[in-house]
């Protein structure tokens, strides 16, 4: 039985950083004498919101500290904001409150988003205070999980988010008129052809590539110095779904201690807000999809900071909400050591385009098929219907949606399989094999997985993109030679689903998927400077010796 204190509280305590700027703490703590253990939230968003009141409260009332800081620059904290720029800061608070009369000498940290960027940033410094972590929808390398997926600028996140959190505090974005907003170029000046100044977003345009600028926040590469577990939140239809599960391997296999290496992770059928509805987009996955997720992080706690053995760590580390039949399931690695790797190629007649075209996806690898082609003009791009986006659903909406309207596009290929004879399940990630040549310098391959119903319903599952001058390198982009043959790889996310008997899979190509990515301009000019665009003539192949495919992660029956 969890304890019940009551709550004291002590409000804008300054807490000094090694330059002498002083960041804001509201502390919620057990009403009685003694040592306690801690859990830090750091936020850009206002330590006085509704929901961390609450938890501060219900924490201390558990017999926890609690202290919720506003990050440097942010509401009541001093100095100058700049985002992805937490690791020191985070490191002296811990140092600060492990030294306080109150604390046992054990740290906790939590919360979402940017609430997970700073836990994982301040882990690497290792304060011995630090005892563990409840990261939830938050990647570690903000390049390639955030702002370039596959070279391509995240631009729906970028503007929306940087705008709400410019400056000290928050900024309404309600008024925009987002449709001109997103078609804004050149995208440098985007911000302020918003009506904003963002001290970051020149940075973020003019640092296109993975170079220094991002090596220096990259906390993929720091696995190794991090020495306390995490259990990292998700869902399938988050931003950070992929990035979720590459948190959780990096600390099992590459952590600093034993301790590091039990790590967890649990995702459900969620978009950015987890476990907050039964619905995400169109579908409702059903009430076992609702998990108490503040029940499962203080049974976390209560093993890591108050030593109460619960058992926790004995249980299996990962536990997924499996699509399709709705039920959870526990899993004890990523990918799944059963899982049988499926390829599942292109095929058509030269008629792909749209879902009344004639493509078709079977495993049965290609031999002489003709070509699909498609005009991709970036002034009439692919819209964005759902999918694995954040932060702001009213304006462009996350999770499953029906895909037909986006499909009956002639600049959508689509290739679907023959309705299942069984059910299927595919559980992991996901990967397309694209051979394709275009006839510009630049542009943008799409890909999309999608659960095709009975009724034609066509539910998107995960999606993915690459930038072709990306296609070898990150930090060296290449352009292409037009006309060229070339091989795309694409991730396509991550997804645990079961494609139910008589359900199709299919397979969308295109060259864009907008607002969630910028517009590739096809001229091949220096990214993001001008509003020069071109169209491109894309040629997509699946023959013998160039079979496109999609790499399926399926899981045998048991």
């Amino acid at each position: 039985m969890q304890p019940d204190y009551d709550v004291e509280m002590c409000l804008d305590v300054k807490v000094p950083m090694r330059d002498e700027v002083s960041l804001s703490a509201d502390i919620y703590l057990p009403k009685a004498t003694g040592k306690f253990p801690t859990v830090l939230m750091r936020t850009p968003y206002s330590n006085n919101m509704d929901a961390v009141i609450e938890k501060g409260r219900r924490l201390a009332n558990n017999g926890y500290v609690c202290v919720i800081q506003d990050c440097r620059g942010r509401w009541d904290s001093d100095g100058e904001y700049y985002p992805f720029d937490e690791g020191s800061d985070g490191y002296d608070t811990q140092q600060w409150i492990g030294r306080q009369a109150w604390s046992n000498g054990k740290i906790g940290t939590a919360g979402a988003s940017y609430l997970g960027l700073v836990q994982w940033q301040s882990a690497p410094h290792r304060s011995e205070f630090l005892t563990c972590l409840a990261p939830r929808v938050i990647c570690c390398d903000y390049f390639t999980g955030l702002l370039y997926p596959g070279g391509a600028f995240q631009l729906n996140v970028a503007i929306t988010w940087g705008m709400r959190s410019n400056a000290r505090t928050a900024q309404s974005i309600e008024y925009h008129n987002w449709t001109e907003a997103f078609h804004a170029l050149p995208l440098i000046e985007m911000d302020e052809l918003a009506g904003r100044e963002l001290n970051f977003w020149k940075d973020w345009i003019q640092h296109a590539t993975y170079d220094d600028y991002w090596a220096a926040i990259n906390d993929e590469e720091r696995w190794g110095e991090i020495a306390v577990p995490a259990f990292n939140m998700g869902g399938w239809y988050d931003l950070y779904a992929q990035h979720t599960f590459i948190n959780f391997n990096g600390l099992r296999q590459h952590g600093r201690t034993p301790e590091a290496q039990q790590s967890r992770l649990i995702v459900g059928p969620w978009p950015h807000a987890l476990s907050t509805s039964t619905q995400t987009g169109d579908i409702d996955f059903g009430a076992p999809s609702m998990v108490d997720l503040e029940s499962l992080e203080l049974r976390w706690f209560d093993y890591w900071l108050k030593g109460i053995d619960n058992g926790i760590v004995n249980e299996p580390p990962l536990r997924l909400f499996i699509m399709g039949i709705n039920a959870w399931r526990d899993e004890h690695e990523w990918p799944l050591a059963r899982t049988e790797w499926q390829k599942w190629y292109l095929h058509s007649n030269g008629k792909a385009n749209s879902l009344l075209g004639d493509g078709g996806l079977s495993t049965e690898r290609p031999n002489h098929e003709s070509t699909d082609g498609f005009v991709y003009d970036p002034r009439y791009p692919v819209q964005t219907m759902g999918g694995n986006n954040c932060c702001s659903p009213h304006i462009v909406p996350w999770g499953p949606y029906d895909q037909r309207s986006v499909e009956m596009r002639g600049d959508v290929l689509c290739y679907t399989s023959a309705p299942l004879e069984a059910d299927m399940e595919v559980t992991g990630p996901i990967k397309v094999v694209l051979y394709a040549a275009t006839d510009a310098l630049d542009t943008d391959w799409t890909t999309k997985l999608v659960d095709v119903s009975p009724t034609g319903y066509a539910m998107n599952l995960c999606d993915g993109i690459i930038r072709a001058r990306y296609r070898e390198s990150l930090p060296n982009p290449t352009l292409l030679e037009p006309n060229k043959i070339y091989e795309y790889e694409i991730d396509v996310g991550v997804t645990g689903n079961v494609f139910r008997k008589g359900h199709s899979i299919r397979v969308e190509i295109s060259s864009s998927n907008f607002p969630r990515f910028d517009r590739n301009l096809n001229t091949g000019h220096t990214f993001g400077i001008d509003a020069e665009m071109c169209q491109a003539q894309q040629t997509v192949y699946h023959t013998r010796e160039y079979p496109s495919h999609i790499l399926l992660p399926v899981i045998p029956a048991r």
